[in-house]
């Protein structure tokens, strides 16, 4: 079973909360998920995220509804992620830098060390106020994502037989009051790797769209034009995004966040249900029948099977590639025609 992306190999994600809301930032792909609930799935709400919020290593959010988002040794602190609003920056305390996750609950800011074991619970990540360090209980310390609302922490469990699930306590070093929570499909669709675990990992065939035989015993020319799908099965894959509000800009149009997240997917190892292949210079746009001439002479006796280069999730084709072949053995080509992508 495919796995979630965990926060140290996806630069840009990461989870956060108030009081009221859960949010999933997905800086890779401009935008964040907000929610009132991931187990239920309610509530689920997509924003842009303006330009000066994105390309940060942690997001965290604080109970009066402002948002932290730190990169390098610095923080900007503001009211609105969308919008960017009542910008402020702050340096980060010595103390509180190289943290491997970021959240706040309680009043208080909490970093977590995870290769130490420890959390270190602080009232200002500027002025490292009211510092104490705590070691982490052995059951919360191989999250893959943390995050705060006022009363709880929680964090995103590795994936078991159960599933996706998350973890909510009250207490990071005694583990007080734990439930565990399976997160909606809806929601994992939005996770790192998650379209691989929604509808199965990724694959690339080679798909035999046309054979041309010649019976008899004289070489034939062979001049026809051949049909072939090219694009992105986009009508099949916008479902994904039925349950969620898109409160996004012009340039997310219907479908276009599913297709970010579908490259996102391919380009990912097969630990995380990828392809490892880059399909940014591919036709993304939604797949249509096109006609290509071909011309070639056959032998006597002979078979030409053409094939055309597929990707797709579990057992659904998503995309129709542009990349042809011809061969006279009926056994599909094993190379993969897209270049490997850099994650």
């Amino acid at each position: 079973m495919p796995e979630i992306v965990p926060k140290n190999k996806a630069p840009g994600v990461d989870f956060c909360g108030v009081d009221e809301y859960y949010y999933i930032v997905r800086s890779d792909l401009g935008c964040y998920m907000r929610s009132t609930n991931f187990h239920e799935g309610k509530d689920l709400e997509v924003f842009s995220l303006h330009s000066s919020c994105t390309g940060g290593d942690h997001y965290l959010a604080h109970e009066d509804d402002l948002f932290y988002i730190i990169k390098g040794d610095n923080y900007r602190r503001v009211s609105n992620m969308n919008k960017d609003l009542d910008a402020v920056i702050y340096s980060l305390h010595p103390n509180c830098r190289g943290g491997d996750h970021y959240l706040s609950a309680f009043g208080s800011f909490y970093i977590i060390f995870q290769k130490r074991g420890v959390y270190r619970r602080i009232t200002n990540m500027h002025e490292d106020t009211d510092a104490v360090e705590y070691t982490l209980h052995p059951t919360c310390k191989d999250g893959l994502y943390y995050w705060g609302i006022k009363d709880y922490y929680y964090f995103v469990k590795p994936h078991d037989e159960w599933g996706v699930q998350y973890y909510r306590c009250t207490n990071f070093h005694e583990n007080v009051d734990a439930v565990t929570y399976s997160f909606h499909r809806d929601v994992v669709n939005m996770l790192p790797g998650g379209m691989a675990i929604t509808y199965g990992p990724a694959y690339g065939k080679w798909e035999a769209i046309k054979t041309i035989s010649n019976d008899s015993n004289t070489p034939i020319v062979w001049n026809k034009k051949i049909t072939k799908k090219v694009g992105y099965n986009k009508k099949e894959m916008s479902s994904v995004e039925h349950n969620w509000k898109i409160s996004m800009t012009a340039s997310y149009q219907s479908g276009a966040l599913t297709e970010a997240i579908a490259k996102y997917q391919f380009s990912l190892t097969a630990e995380y249900g990828g392809k490892s292949v880059n399909t940014e210079q591919e036709d993304w746009n939604e797949a249509t029948e096109i006609e290509e001439a071909i011309n070639l002479t056959l032998q006597p006796n002979e078979k030409m099977y053409i094939w055309q280069y597929q990707l797709g999730l579990g057992k659904e084709t998503v995309l129709f590639c542009r990349d042809m072949k011809f061969t006279n053995d009926s056994t599909p080509p094993t190379d993969i025609p897209l270049p490997p992508s850099n994650k």
